[in-house]
């Protein structure tokens, strides 16, 4: 799944455009290296994301096309 796409389902970001332009702007990292929106993201991969001075990094626990959104925790876990 894309990263952009997997970062709306995983409700870490709201919007799937929101999610390609942090990816665009450097704001999100895959496994330490700066990932495209366009990036296969895997289970085990470690996601951080800066939200202005904050950054929340999260470990890929599953990869779903489709999740409720009290389910949407589950796909990843906090670092």
């Amino acid at each position: 799944m894309r990263l952009d796409k997997y970062l709306k389902v995983s409700r870490l970001i709201k919007r799937r455009t929101v999610a390609n332009e942090a990816c665009d702007n450097g704001l999100v990292t895959v496994n330490g290296k700066p990932a495209r929106a366009s990036y296969d993201v895997k289970v085990g991969d470690v996601i951080s994301l800066r939200f202005g001075v904050r950054t929340v990094t999260v470990e890929v626990v599953s990869v779903q096309e489709n999740v409720r959104q009290a389910e949407a925790a589950a796909l990843y876990k906090e670092v």
